[in-house]
């Protein structure tokens, strides 16, 4: 289950499924700048919220179903969502031990390191070090591993609460706890196996056909079934769902998500250890019901994913809906004529864009008008145009919402409506990077009756 997704089919599966674990990434790689920043807020914050209504309906059916709960929906303040957890356990009258692991947050950690010279590069655009956003780090958190979830386990933890535990440890961990796998030889094809099964099932409905290319084949979308995985401790699994919900797991729906998220799918690196995608063999083996067999891994990694997030300026943007006819020749009028208008009254965004609705709002510039006239001609009845602006400060982009209101009438024809957005946006950007596992400490405190 991610942030933000029903909570319904969960607890049908709580209820009527034979499940021993429901695990739930609620954190995506921006939800944890979005959390630092409340947290700046309010130091009761900085967790997805989400976690207290799963907490009310979910809580009561797994403890009494011995069905232990995982998920990193501590976000950037394990510690109060833990306190949030444990009132919900007092208030329904549920005994729980609950398992709380910190020590994510690298921050401090990275300070400290650049002082001693380390560098910390974009692993996305090369740049070679934070130095162009020192000033405007919001937090630092570190991809970590199953370890704590294990240990968790191993104490008797009913429910496990975590900052920034990697996707698919969440089920990595309940799966080596089971079996008694370690991180040594002869288990890293076996723990290769338990990532590649959580990275199928880490985005909720996402394996069993929402989203997916064959669309037109899945049943009763709107009552989703969420994936279960039934691994085996030779690491061979099923990924399934429950009978009688809407969905479709097929070897197709499975394929989908397996190519999610993926660079080089024969190192998928993890902080528990490096999957090899490219061994595995997917079989149809019942109605929803795919077999996965053959699956690889590798040693984990010395160095652990960190995210940094950084305040990135000010996005403002407005959209002029454009009508028939020559609604394409003038959407390309438009874009001709805001370029010239920048240069004309001296206003510089830091980045522009301007995007068509119906062309290329979602694919950007692979998509061209000319191509779309040129296939479909001239005559499609509206578009929207949008103008979207980057600014380094609200100052600037408040004033370029005022010129807005001015220049409309640059436009060709005669705009049929606007939508503008009633102040500018703050960008929370990411920056990707990496630092040495032994400079991460994640740590378990056990928490159970009155606060």
């Amino acid at each position: 289950m991610m942030w933000g997704d029903l909570i319904q089919p969960s607890v049908e599966m709580a209820e009527k499924a034979d499940v021993h674990y429901q695990c739930y990434d609620f954190l995506s790689e921006f939800t944890m700048s979005l959390l630092y920043r409340l947290r700046q807020r309010s130091p009761l914050s900085g967790y997805p919220t989400d976690v207290v209504e799963w907490n009310k309906r979910l809580l009561p059916i797994a403890i009494k179903k011995g069905i232990r709960l995982v998920s990193n929906g501590g976000g950037a303040n394990p510690e109060i969502a833990a306190d949030e957890i444990l009132y919900i356990a007092q208030a329904l009258e549920v005994p729980l031990k609950l398992g709380v692991v910190t020590g994510d947050d690298v921050l401090d950690t990275i300070k400290r390191l650049r002082k001693e010279g380390m560098k910390f590069p974009n692993t996305d655009t090369g740049e070679e070090d934070i130095t162009s956003i020192e000033d405007k780090v919001i937090g630092a958190h570190a991809y970590i591993g199953a370890d704590q979830i294990i240990e968790a386990l191993k104490a008797g933890c009913d429910e496990i609460v975590g900052g920034r535990f990697s996707d698919n440890a969440l089920y990595v961990g309940p799966m080596m706890y089971e079996f008694g796998w370690e991180y040594k030889e002869p288990y890293w094809n076996k723990i290769g196996a338990a990532i590649t099964a959580g990275h199928i099932v880490e985005s909720s409905r996402s394996c069993c056909g929402a989203m997916s290319s064959i669309w037109r084949e899945i049943p009763e979308p709107w009552h989703p079934g969420y994936p279960i995985v039934e691994m085996n401790e030779d690491g061979t699994a099923v990924i399934t769902k429950m009978p009688d919900t809407g969905g479709l797991v097929n070897r197709q729906t499975i394929r989908e998500q397996l190519v999610y998220e993926i660079l080089d799918p024969r190192n998928y690196v993890m902080p528990d250890g490096i999957a090899d995608l490219t061994t595995l063999h997917l079989e149809d083996v019942g109605q929803n019901r795919v077999r996965i067999a053959n699956m690889t891994g590798k040693p984990r990694p010395d160095k652990l994913k960190v995210g940094i997030g950084f305040h990135g300026g000010f996005l403002f943007d407005v959209t002029v809906h454009i009508v028939w006819p020559d609604v394409l020749e003038k959407a390309r009028m438009c874009k001709k004529h805001f370029q010239e208008w920048l240069k004309w009254a001296n206003v510089h965004p830091l980045e522009w864009e301007v995007q068509i609705d119906g062309v290329n709002m979602c694919l950007g510039p692979t998509v061209s008008v000319d191509e779309i006239e040129e296939k479909y001609g001239r005559d499609i009845p509206e578009i929207g145009v949008r103008f979207a602006t980057k600014w380094q400060t609200r100052e600037e982009a408040e004033f370029f919402k005022r010129e807005l209101g001015r220049i409309w009438s640059i436009f060709p024809g005669l705009p049929f409506g606007q939508h503008v957005p009633p102040a500018p946006i703050r960008i929370t950007a990411f920056w990707p990077t990496l630092i040495p596992r032994s400079e991460v400490h994640p740590t378990l405190a056990i928490k159970e009756g009155r606060l």
